[in-house]
């Protein structure tokens, strides 16, 4: 007989299994919704002494009590840090692992990085922010959950029931970090993906797609690719994050599919070069480079100050990838061009190693451009900013408040608002809105034909907000192109449009 764990997220306890527990056991399975101490009907007076720690011996402990010889334990959001911990520790107990609409953490990560409310990530990192309210992050009200995940499918009734049956949520659960020693690594594991959209704006692109996971394991970064195992398998509920609410029956029949090791599984071609390791679309000649730091400029034959444009990659990358972002034949391609039109181009590697990692992201940049600005081979007062997909999101900054010696804003297929589900993102980070200030900055921008849904939305809702605030853009298409079709697609169609881009960029900056 097979036996659930079921360990809901924030502020929520046993309770809410109830409907999709019922529906699990009477398809025959044993069913244990677990309440994590300090919630629900377990609620702790202590609870600043109350952390991840606690949770994770919650799960331990209820583990050893039980004996069937299929143990499935569901984490649901936040709850996907105890269980992966307390799979860790207990790999011969556990059958398989569900990430219920849950990230993918990895050792040292904490919970806060993917909490997406960010008045309460900015309160807890605050020195004296674990204190507040005893230890403890108040209940949302039923019109604040959906700052924590998509309401999509929750009746009115369901959230009044969030908000009167939920706990304060421990603070210490979500700043103390993971900790593991590689003891579950081959379990089997499913992820259950919420698709539906949010609210508003550009949120309403929907959660984390099959699409979207098949795409980040062709990137071929080291964190995406346990997603290719074949133990690894994947489900899509198009409901919001609270499936056992809003979806309990058509939860409950995933997770029996689940167990018995169905779903969709992610193959890739182990042949298959990396899709951040394939060449540049143009053939361009080697140039002239030099280091500093974290910045590389590529030079052009030219005597005196030239301009330069800076190109700003894509992410998050995990620090410990090989080459790093800045010698990526795609960004190093796009530099060499630039000098060879005339042009300084220059890599760099910024640092966005996590959504959280935005703030430092952009910090890096700034540093990255007063350095440019300084090199006696630069004319400081015309420089270009080009941005590449997520990488999107930081020129905010620059669209907010143009300063004098930038001439343009370039980005290709970009990411220019937080899609749902990009938990941890600094809100900061919005050209959605920044595009607003933009005044007589030019903008080019690159778009792929066969974007990512999710991601053409916030180009979408950036193109209106511009078109509203007067903001002058130069559209350029890749009717038939994909995400990263500077390197993804060797066509006349992608070369033409690369050539165009630079050809446009060159202009601004040569005005």
């Amino acid at each position: 007989m097979t036996a659930f764990v079921l360990v809901s997220g924030p502020f929520t306890g046993g309770w809410i299994w109830r409907e999709t527990a019922r529906v699990l056991g009477e398809s025959g399975a044993e069913v244990h919704p677990l309440t994590l101490t300090g919630l629900g009907e377990r609620h702790h007076p202590a609870s600043s002494a109350i952390d991840l720690e606690t949770h994770i011996e919650d799960v331990v402990r209820l583990v050893d009590q039980l004996d069937a010889p299929e143990l499935v334990v569901v984490g649901h959001d936040y709850a996907i840090h105890p269980v992966l911990a307390a799979a860790d520790r207990r790999p011969k107990r556990i059958g398989r692992i569900v990430h219920l609409d849950a990230g993918l953490p990895q050792d040292g990560d904490t919970a806060l990085a993917l909490v997406p409310d960010q008045e309460v990530r900015e309160r807890l990192l605050r020195p004296d922010g674990p204190a507040e309210h005893g230890g403890r992050i108040p209940v949302p009200r039923p019109d604040e959950w959906q700052r924590w995940g998509s309401t999509a499918g929750l009746p009115a009734e369901a959230l009044a029931r969030l908000s009167r049956d939920a706990a304060p949520q421990p603070s210490g659960t979500l700043v103390q970090p993971l900790r593991l020693t590689g003891e579950l690594a081959g379990l089997p594991r499913t992820g259950v993906l919420c698709t539906a959209p949010g609210d508003s704006g550009a949120d309403s692109a929907g959660g984390m797609t099959i699409a979207m996971a098949e795409t980040l394991v062709r990137t071929g970064l080291p964190q995406f690719r346990m997603l290719a195992d074949p133990a690894v398998t994947f489900f899509e509920l198009a409901t919001g994050h609270w499936p056992m609410l809003s979806a309990p029956t058509e939860l409950a029949d995933v997770l029996m599919r689940a167990a018995a090791g169905e779903g969709h599984r992610i193959t890739v071609d182990p042949d298959e070069q990396p899709s951040h390791l394939k060449p540049f679309v143009l053939d361009v000649p080697e140039r002239p480079r030099e280091r500093t730091g974290a910045v590389d400029l590529f030079l052009p034959d030219a005597d005196g100050p030239q301009p330069a444009v800076v190109f700003v990659h894509g992410g998050p990358v995990p620090a410990d990838t090989r080459p790093t972002p800045r010698d990526w034949p795609l960004y190093t391609g796009h530099a060499r061009y630039a000098a060879s039109r005339g042009v300084v181009g220059v890599t760099v590697d910024h640092g966005l190693h996590a959504l959280t990692d935005y703030p430092r992201a952009a910090e890096n940049i700034a540093a990255a451009i007063d350095l440019v600005r300084a090199d006696p081979r630069v004319d400081g007062d015309r420089i270009a900013l080009w941005f590449f997909s997520a990488g999107g999101l930081l020129a905010a900054d620059w669209l907010a408040a143009p300063p004098s010696w930038l001439r343009c804003v370039a980005a290709s297929y970009p990411v220019l608002a937080p899609p749902l589900g990009w938990r941890g993102v600094d809100a900061r980070f919005r050209p959605v809105t920044a595009v607003r200030s933009a005044g007589e900055l030019p903008i080019v921008l690159s778009r792929a034909g066969l974007e990512r849904a999710e991601f053409a939305a916030t180009v979408a809702d950036f193109l209106s907000a511009a078109e509203g605030a007067g903001v002058r853009i130069e559209i350029l298409d890749v009717s038939a192109g994909h995400h990263g079709f500077d390197a993804a697609d060797h066509t006349d169609d992608s070369r033409r449009a690369v050539a165009a881009a630079h050809h446009a960029v060159r202009a601004h900056l040569r005005a």
